[in-house]
């Protein structure tokens, strides 16, 4: 069976933070911050992945950054 683990260093931990970024036209001008994202990241490397947060909201991220 294939071992998995970060693709930059094969590192088996990681770690997730959320993120807000603002649109392009009039929400970047206002500031306006609708575009949510999960970040996963190796504890190891620092090596990250975005995943749209409504897209993923169901599903355990850190297994898809794993391959899993």
């Amino acid at each position: 069976m294939e071992e998995k683990g970060c693709i930059k260093c094969g590192g088996t931990e990681a770690d997730t933070k959320e993120i807000a970024a603002s649109g392009t036209g009039l929400s970047k001008m206002f500031d306006v911050q609708h575009n949510h994202f999960v970040v996963v990241f190796c504890t190891n490397c620092g090596y990250s992945e975005l995943y749209n947060k409504k897209a993923s909201a169901s599903s355990n991220v850190i297994d898809f950054f794993f391959g899993g």
